[in-house]
């Protein structure tokens, strides 16, 4: 998948704001696109920062490619004194056996 102009220098604008610790609102947005010289149409930075109204930015940034919110790693201190308290089992899924190129009856150089 590949960011569109207007989606990266949103993007990027966000996690200005988000670095230097400011609100990210649709103004602040465009006004960092607009210096950048980059021309946007207005709504995506509406849209991007309805999306991250009231959101964690640095949790997005800690979690990149994770199903959800992580649960805390114990402190190795915690580790070493034996007080850890035990992270829950999970479940674990089957996935789905890959069908190779024999199973279908052809192969690469047949």
């Amino acid at each position: 998948m590949s960011l569109s102009t207007a989606e990266a220098a949103c993007v990027y604008a966000a996690l200005i704001l988000h670095d230097d610790g400011v609100e990210i609102t649709a103004e602040k947005i465009n006004s960092l696109i607009e210096a950048a010289g980059v021309e946007v149409e207005p709504i995506w930075a509406t849209l991007f920062a309805k999306a991250l109204a009231g959101k964690d930015v640095g949790d997005f940034l800690f979690n990149v490619g994770s199903a959800g919110p992580a649960a805390a790693a114990p402190a190795g201190g915690a580790a070493a004194g034996g007080a850890a308290a035990e992270a829950p089992k999970e479940e674990k899924k089957e996935e789905a056996k890959e069908e190779s190129d024999d199973d279908m009856g052809f192969g690469l150089f047949d």
